[in-house]
């Protein structure tokens, strides 16, 4: 067989390759980065071309880049868990999930570069928190601490951060870092509830996630209060500062979490994947009020 006919039988389908870059996942850093925009009080029409390459950097190019990353160092866990996935299925054959993985982390910093030092700067680390988080001999992910905690600040605390930094080509008001970082904390309890459907593959393979370490119930409850608590702190803040208005709409999407929260705790495993359809979505749209009111206060 010719090297031309080997390469065409190991490449795969497209349609694999996006499978693998999985899209579902490419919201909350897409609309992380549209909240560090929002934060800077600057019109988006003015900058439209670093808004739509901010966009596609933080979504289908590093956020998929991590997708691609984990698959590749997750391929014996999900042949437990999820098997039908590209890489363990065989439907993604050989090294190619890893050949993705990093033609995707040179095609983010190419873009990165674009966005000036900032946007780069930003880049650099959210590629190196990627592949700490899946890839030896760091694998941030046994850690129920570390491994959620890496994830929130990839893909909330980060991308808002760099969305605010590339539009004004300046280190963001301590007021949005504070921000930022607070729901960065926050999404550690959203990580963590998204470890769930792992929960078998983890135990099997020593990966210490808290619903591994802890159980569910316990896991379920701390994860909640690390949700609820930076939100109160966001409320909290922006009271402070005056933006009345926006504190108490976050506070009461705060109160309709915690209705969606106590019914969780009765099931978490089996109603973690309603939560993240419900209540994640309540959380998100707190971030984007909060933006709303760091953009008013700039």
């Amino acid at each position: 067989m010719s090297v031309t006919e080997n390469i065409r039988v190991a490449a795969p389908r497209p349609l694999v390759v996006l499978e693998l870059l999985k899209p579902g996942t490419w919201f909350p850093p897409m609309w992380a980065y549209l909240c560090g925009v929002v934060s800077t009080g600057l019109p988006i029409w003015d900058n439209w071309a670093l808004f739509a390459l901010g966009i596609i950097l933080a979504g289908p190019v590093v956020c998929g880049m991590s997708q691609a990353a984990n698959d590749w160092c997750d391929r014996h866990v999900d042949a437990i868990n999820q098997p039908d996935r590209p890489i363990p299925s065989g439907r993604m054959p050989g090294r190619t999930g890893l050949w993705v993985a990093l033609l995707m982390t040179a095609l983010g910093l190419a873009i990165g570069w674009q966005l000036g030092p900032w946007g780069f700067a930003a880049t650099l680390v959210a590629t190196a928190l990627a592949w700490a988080y899946s890839a030896e001999p760091l694998r941030l992910k046994r850690s129920g601490i570390w491994g959620p905690g890496t994830v929130g600040l990839a893909y909330e605390g980060l991308p808002w951060i760099t969305g605010a930094a590339v539009m004004t080509a300046a280190l963001p008001r301590w007021e949005t870092l504070a921000i930022a970082l607070l729901y960065a904390l926050g999404a550690h309890g959203i990580m963590t509830l998204n470890d769930f459907k792992a929960l078998e593959g983890d135990r099997a393979t020593g990966v210490n996630s808290l619903p591994v370490t802890l159980g569910p119930r316990r896991a379920a409850r701390v994860a909640c209060w690390v949700m609820a608590l930076p939100q109160g702190a966001v409320v909290a803040l922006l009271a402070s500062w005056g933006a009345t208005a926006p504190a108490l709409a976050i506070g009461g999407l705060l109160g309709l979490q915690a209705v969606a929260m106590r019914r969780l705790l009765t099931d978490p495993e089996g109603l973690a994947p309603w939560y993240n359809g419900t209540g994640v979505m309540l959380y998100v749209t707190g971030m984007l009020i909060a933006a709303f009111a760091l953009g008013a206060l700039a």
